[in-house]
């Protein structure tokens, strides 16, 4: 191992232990209650999982193990009245969660399999409005920070649908990469799966988030699909957002030419100071990362939106990985552009709407910063002063 590499490591390994607790228990020890007043919302993530069922400590409902098979489950989970956007309010270490300050997962409930499942879901999608979000995580991911991560999306940007949380078997680990990403890999027919289940529902729309390793996972669903003929899944795929994708900037455009030209809003948010994609590609013989690519006019041009962060803050400590779900003015941003069914969106963001989130981030960093917006058609710059 170079030095540098070990110095990178070093630095990853500091800046997420600083914000993870020794432990991935989802669930309380104990009960703790709440008065009602104190709970902002309660939210049911859906969940389809290659994770073997936790056995060691059931507390973490899925561990990190892989399985052969998908398993389904619904987790829901209390959001506490005192929740800053951006945040993942939570405990530290292994102590029970209190749901006047932290999120809080108080239920957990099991299906038999997938027919269940999807009469479950499906019922829930069409009593929501027919829109599902689907995420899909990243590398070093226990279930319980997908379920928080989806929780905080959903209920920041105001998701008029039914989230459904896709957890691949990550070993929650900082020196699992390798781990990670053979579990990646080995999703990808029951993420094919799992999207087409959600099609066979009353479901008008299924948007994907996928962040960092989970991009590299969706792209391959994504291309299975279109190799079948069906990569819109009958008209029903909405918007595909890869944020800090984890994927070999080559790999990637071969993805894009099987995928071929969106039709729908397809967007790429990368940012040049991602340091856990700087770690990604020097393990990979520095070679570039889609998520701190620094040419995104060669991205767009594969027809996909891309939008740079460079110039925004994070709020990982400085690891700058998870921009587009903490930082509140991009939460902002996403917010409103789910909240707009895909088939009615444009592929050219609205300037007007776009200096006026511009203000805001402006406010919100105290500086200049900047977004800038890469199009197959144009590029846009978002440009605040503080």
């Amino acid at each position: 191992m170079t030095v540098r590499l070990k110095g990178l490591l070093v630095a990853f390994v500091l800046a997420i232990g600083g914000c993870a607790g020794p432990t991935h228990d989802l669930l309380n020890k104990t009960t703790v209650a709440a008065p009602a007043s104190d709970i902002a919302a309660t939210h049911e993530i859906f969940v389809a999982t290659t994770r073997q069922r936790a056995t060691k400590d059931p507390r973490q409902v899925f561990d990190g193990d892989r399985s052969l098979t998908t398993s389904y489950a619904r987790v829901d989970v209390t959001v506490p009245r005192s929740h800053q956007v951006g945040a993942i309010e939570r405990a530290k270490g292994s102590a029970n969660s209190n749901p006047a300050k932290d999120f809080t997962a108080k239920d957990v409930t099991y299906y038999e399999g997938a027919p269940q499942f999807a009469k479950a879901v499906g019922a829930d999608i069409a009593m929501r409005g027919d829109r599902a979000l689907v995420f899909v995580h990243g590398f070093n991911n226990g279930f319980d920070d997908g379920i928080y991560r989806l929780t905080q999306i959903a209920h920041d940007t105001n998701y008029p649908g039914t989230p459904v949380l896709f957890s691949w078997a990550s070993s929650a680990k900082t020196t699992g990469y390798i781990y990670d990403k053979d579990s990646s890999t080995a999703a990808r027919d029951d993420l094919e799966a799992t999207l087409r289940m959600l099609a066979k529902t009353r479901v008008k729309s299924i948007d994907i988030i996928a962040h960092s390793m989970g991009t590299w996972l969706t792209m391959e669903a994504l291309r299975q699909l279109a190799i079948t003929g069906d990569r819109d899944l009958g008209g029903k795929l909405g918007y595909v957002i890869l944020a800090s994708p984890d994927i070999d900037v080559d790999v990637f455009k071969k993805q894009m030419i099987r995928y071929g030209k969106p039709d729908k809003p397809f967007a790429v948010l990368l940012s040049g100071d991602d340091r856990a994609l700087k770690l990604s590609s020097l393990i990979s013989g520095d070679k570039p990362r889609v998520g701190d690519y620094g040419d995104a006019a060669d991205l767009a041009s594969y027809g996909v939106l891309v939008a740079d962060l460079t110039k925004t803050k994070g709020g990982d400590g400085g690891l700058n990985h998870a921009k587009f779900a903490d930082n509140p003015i991009l939460v902002q941003l996403l917010g409103d552009r789910l909240r707009a069914p895909a088939g009615l969106a444009s592929d050219e963001p609205d300037p007007t709407q776009l200096n006026n989130l511009g203000q805001g981030l402006g406010k919100a960093v105290g500086s200049v910063a900047e977004i800038v917006i890469t199009t197959p058609f144009k590029v846009l710059t978002i440009a605040t002063g503080g």
